[in-house]
């Protein structure tokens, strides 16, 4: 009976999977080989749900539809049974052997003989260099599925040759492989992506740029009930909402450090150079020269919201009477992701964080710190957030270029930070080298239905920014002394908040964030529109989302399109209905219909929306 759980299988960290499906790759190239005689290879390494290889085919095009003859030489290659062998050749040796595949000549001419050894392992007619390890024969490799076929740049550069890179999977048994399928097929379901679009809720646009979703009027709805939401929590929790510009200038950022330590992940910067600089020169020489100088007027668009609101405190004395003050914001930024990174509204280069600042004294720092606690646990009960644990994200004192070079200033913050937890007798589990660049942290890291942990809410200690911008407050002894900053997020991205709901409900919404909450579908338009617009209208006083669906449309048709779009409740309207003044409402997902006095039904959805009811 297989013990592989596939929500946390990674096969790239597990040993034996790692050298079954590396070994995999060199099957699926084998196949291909005798299959594509002009074949060239690239790369074929382990990811996480399987291996690829990039192959080039010359004018050659391969398809899904091709995939099963592939498999199909893949397993008479397993049936072969040849014994894998590993041969240490020099470079010489090397390049005589692939002197042919210019690809392998390209990764040999980069090996340095003294410093590895060179390699390659084979499998009767086929040979592939390769550092290894490998499995021992042909015949272990049995369970094997190929998945899909893509393009990929030979090393990642839009300037070189478009390789096809084919997708594979390999485990050792069939029950394991039957089980991983299953599991790739709901997440298929449950991509926020698909739902997206059949919802309606976001689109993409290349035309406009990778990495920026326009969110459509379904989207924007959820958007702003989510926005309200967390706004309204924080104001009653004490916190003060600011708004402030969507880019700063570098100065802002040398300030807070995060141009030194961030700068490769934000937007190029908006410089006045001249035609000849912008020919020649490469961003990262711009970037290089305005290390240099003074950049008040050299403007980026803002990765974070932290400099903004430090400035906010600094504008102004403070008291310790005053705090502490709680700054938030529903703020947009803009990161330059990596393409391939890019994922949706899961992971873009421009999204809407729920953010804040909490100004306080060292004192207050644990009665804060349960204060945002609390408001993560209200909300997620709120949203049926369950399954998460607690991460101590720590810096890694080895890694002196990504943490900011204070022993004393990071000993304190972990030490007060890991003090507070066991004083609130919090479980959680510590783990190095996950810290933001000024100061510890801790992730809230949240299961979801498929997939590998989410860090949703995250809650920072930070002694660095307020001594780089000279925060100050008067403290009882009327002394001037440095505050400590909380920097937390509640729902954290807006957008891939969104993004990790409509995975977790399959784009099932509860009915109070449901973009449209209901339609009403008269059977026949021409004897039920008039009892169905007066419901209609009824239904948009009181404020709900509802929509009257009387096309010339067979009445299955229209319920069809509404289970489609995932609508929360389709109210039919027929002969019975405008009798009795009542209404017939179906959930989506259920087939079973409830028939309710006009009268009930506005206390049913009222009470449903109004206490937040999940998704029944």
């Amino acid at each position: 009976m297989s013990e592989l759980k596939m929500n946390d299988l990674n096969i790239k960290e597990d040993e034996r999977l790692h050298v079954l499906n590396h070994s995999c790759a060199h099957l699926l190239a084998q196949a291909v080989k005798h299959l594509y005689p002009q074949a060239k290879f690239w790369v074929g390494p382990v990811i996480t749900d399987g291996f690829y290889y990039d192959i080039d085919l010359g004018d050659t095009v391969i398809t899904e539809a091709d995939l099963p003859a592939i498999e199909k030489e893949m397993k008479k290659c397993s049936k072969d049974n040849k014994r894998i062998v590993r041969e240490e050749i020099s470079k010489q040796q090397a390049l005589e052997m692939f002197g042919d595949d210019p690809y392998k000549v390209d990764l040999i001419n980069n090996m340095d003989e003294s410093e590895v050894v060179i390699s390659c392992y084979r499998q009767g007619d086929f040979v592939d260099l390769c550092r290894g390890p490998h499995v021992e024969n042909t015949k272990q490799m049995k369970f094997f599925k190929l998945l899909k076929v893509s393009g990929a740049y030979w090393k990642g550069d839009s300037k070189n040759k478009m390789l096809q890179r084919v997708y594979g999977v390999c485990f050792e048994n069939q029950e394991d492989l039957d089980a991983f399928l299953k599991f790739q097929e709901e997440a298929k379901e449950r991509d926020h992506r698909k739902i997206g679009r059949d919802m309606e809720i976001f689109m993409t646009s290349d035309l406009v740029g990778k990495g920026l979703p326009l969110w459509l009027p379904n989207g924007y709805t959820v958007w702003r009930i989510l926005n309200n939401y967390i706004t309204e929590k924080e104001i009653a929790h004490g916190y003060l909402h600011v708004h402030t510009p969507d880019l700063g200038s570098v100065e802002l950022y040398k300030t807070s450090g995060h141009w030194d330590h961030y700068k490769d992940d934000m937007f190029s910067p908006m410089y006045n150079i001249s035609e000849e600089e912008e020919n020649t020169m490469t961003v990262r020489q711009i970037k290089n020269r305005i290390d240099k100088e003074r950049s008040d007027d050299v403007y980026v668009l803002r990765p974070m919201n932290c400099p903004h609101h430090m400035v906010i405190f600094g504008s102004k004395s403070h008291s310790y009477r005053e705090l502490p003050l709680r700054i938030a914001e529903i703020a947009n930024d803009f990161r330059f992701e990596a393409q391939g990174a890019v994922k949706g509204i899961e992971r873009a280069r421009s999204f809407t964080q729920n953010d804040s600042h909490i100004f306080c004294t060292p004192e207050q720092i644990e009665s804060e710190f349960k204060g945002v606690l609390d408001l993560i646990m209200e909300v997620y009960k709120d949203f049926g957030i369950t399954d998460y644990k607690c991460r101590l994200s720590l810096r890694d004192p080895e890694d002196t270029e990504k943490y900011f070079p204070d022993d004393d200033m990071w000993n304190n913050a972990e030490a007060s930070l890991r003090s507070v937890l066991n004083d609130l007798d919090l479980d959680y589990f510590e783990a190095v080298g996950e810290a933001a660049f000024y100061g510890p942290k801790l992730d809230v890291l949240v299961k979801p239905a498929v997939g590998n942990e989410v860090a949703l809410s995250t809650i920072q200690l930070d002694f660095l920014l307020p001594r780089r911008f000279e925060l100050t407050y008067v403290n009882e002894n009327g002394e001037k002394v440095t505050p400590v900053v909380i920097h937390r997020a509640i729902l954290g991205s807006l957008d891939r908040f969104v993004a990790f709901l409509l995975e977790e409900t399959k784009g099932d919404l509860p009915l109070w964030l449901a973009p449209q909450q209901f339609t009403v579908i008269p059977v026949n338009p021409n004897l039920h529109n008039e009892y169905a617009k007066e419901l209609v209208n009824k239904m948009l006083a009181k404020g709900y989302r509802v929509k009257l669906d009387d096309r010339n449309e067979k009445l299955g048709y229209r319920i069809r399109e509404a289970q489609v779009k995932k609508v929360t409740m389709q109210i039919v309207v027929g002969d019975h209905e405008v009798e009795d003044k009542s209404v017939t409402i179906r959930r989506h997902g259920q087939k079973e219909s409830l028939t309710l006095s006009m009268e009930e039904f506005f206390e049913a959805a009222d009470r449903e929306i109004n206490n937040k009811e999940l998704a029944k």
